[in-house]
C-alpha cells in the first residue's frame, strides 16, 4: 500500500520564501551592525587612547609605528571574521528553514549557527588578543 504524497500549499511555499528573504536580510543587517560596532568603536577608542598622538581623522594615513600596524591588521581580521560569521549565520538560517523537519538537516543547521556564534565571539575578543600580542611583542 502506498502512502499519499505530502504536498505543500502555494501559501506555505511563499511563506518559506518570505522567511528565507527575511533571514538573509536580517543576517546582512546584523552583520553590518556588528562589524560597525566591533571594528569602528574599538578603532576610535584605540585612536583616542594611543599615546603616539594618532588622531581619528588621520587614521587612514600610513602607519607610523608597530602599534598602528597591529591595530590596522586587527581591524581587517575582525572585519573578515564578522563577514564570514554573517555568511555562516545566513546559510545556517536558510538551511534551518528549508530542513522541513529532517533531523539531520536541522542538526547541520544548528551546527552552522554554533559556528557563526563562535566567529562572532572570536571577532569580539580580537582586541583582547591583540593587547596580549602587544604585551608579548613589547610594542
Amino acid at each position: 500500500m502506498t502512502r499519499p504524497r505530502r504536498t505543500t500549499s502555494p501559501h506555505a511555499h511563499s511563506f518559506n520564501i518570505c522567511l528565507i528573504v527575511l533571514v538573509v536580510l536580517g543576517g546582512l543587517v546584523m552583520g553590518t551592525l556588528l562589524e560597525y560596532v566591533i571594528v569602528h568603536t574599538v578603532a576610535f577608542a584605540a585612536a583616542y587612547a594611543d599615546s603616539t598622538g594618532l588622531d581619528p581623522v588621520n587614521a587612514a594615513a600610513a602607519p607610523s609605528s608597530l602599534n598602528a600596524v597591529i591595530d590596522n591588521l586587527r581591524n581587517v581580521i575582525v572585519g573578515l571574521l564578522v563577514a564570514l560569521a554573517t555568511l555562516f549565520l545566513t546559510i545556517a538560517g536558510v538551511r534551518y528553514i528549508l530542513a522541513g523537519g529532517d533531523p539531520g538537516e536541522v542538526e547541520a543547521a544548528k551546527k552552522g549557527l554554533r559556528y557563526a556564534a563562535l566567529g562572532y565571539g572570536i571577532a569580539a575578543l580580537a582586541p583582547l588578543l591583540v593587547t596580549i600580542l602587544k604585551g608579548i611583542v613589547g610594542a
